[in-house]
């Protein structure tokens, strides 16, 4: 009797094993599980950023370069609304709401721009996706000679690259001067402007295109300017009107799951 019962007690055990072992988890895989990466999260953060673009130049651009004011609200009033103009500089007051951050120096010379190494420190600050550069009136008008100046863009091209691999430049052919002080500038903006061109198409890459905008053609210092240099409101309208095509090819319209920039003006 009590060897029938102790084998039908051997027989059991195996039995209630496989039992607890049905109910037990198995392997690490199960102790470690986590769930899968919210990959909706994930894109709606990436797609909330929008496109920072630095304006950069002298007083045409920073002085008050109302210019950026027309640009940005035509950018927002026709679906261009994910776009965030940035700079180390604040608006300077244009009579409109718009993003007035910018990196538009009053009297600043490209060439000495780049030979004090100033660039890299604002860019750091910004972290700008495209830059819509109008730079060299004051090259210019100092008498410093095209192969300088472009030489200079080639050193600022650099330092966004290392900022941004994959940056994007717009670059003017820079406005036409008749300063009464400087008879001497309107052909030497001719000069530097014919040679722009050239110059953007050696230095573009597929990875950082440079794309040089015509602001010269069609602008007049009798009509769009308040002194011979600098853009009046028509002037303004003339600039905003020509770097619009060529930014907005390297934008996206109607992202409206995207933040826009809160404008700031004063």
């Amino acid at each position: 009797m009590r060897r029938t019962r102790l084998l039908r007690t051997l027989l059991a055990v195996p039995a209630l094993t496989l039992a607890l072992t049905a109910l037990r988890p198995v392997g690490p895989a199960s102790d470690t599980a986590t769930a899968p990466p919210d990959t909706a999260t994930a894109a709606s953060d990436t797609a909330a950023a929008p496109v920072r673009i630095m304006p950069l130049g002298d007083s045409i651009t920073g002085s008050p370069g109302c210019w950026r004011a027309v640009l940005w609200n035509k950018l927002q009033s026709t679906g261009y609304t994910s776009v965030d103009f940035v700079g180390t500089l604040g608006p300077q007051g244009c009579g409109v709401p718009y993003d007035g951050d910018n990196e538009g120096h009053g009297g600043f010379l490209a060439t000495a721009v780049a030979q004090q190494n100033q660039l890299p420190g604002w860019l750091s600050a910004t972290h700008p996706d495209i830059v819509v550069m109008h730079f060299g009136t004051n090259d210019v008008w100092s008498n410093i000679a095209p192969d300088r100046i472009l030489a200079a863009y080639s050193t600022l091209v650099d330092q966004m690259r290392q900022s941004n691999p994959n940056m994007k430049v717009l670059v003017a052919q820079i406005l036409p001067m008749n300063p009464g002080s400087c008879p001497e500038c309107a052909a030497r903006v001719t000069a530097l402007n014919a040679r722009i061109p050239g110059w953007a198409a050696t230095k573009s890459t597929s990875r950082s295109p440079v794309i040089a905008v015509d602001q010269w053609s069609g602008f007049s210092t009798a009509t769009d300017t308040y002194d011979g240099v600098h853009p009046n409101a028509t002037g303004d309208n003339k600039i905003a009107a020509r770097w619009y095509p060529a930014l907005t090819k390297l934008l996206t319209p109607g992202l409206t799951d995207r933040a826009p920039s809160t404008p700031r003006s004063r």
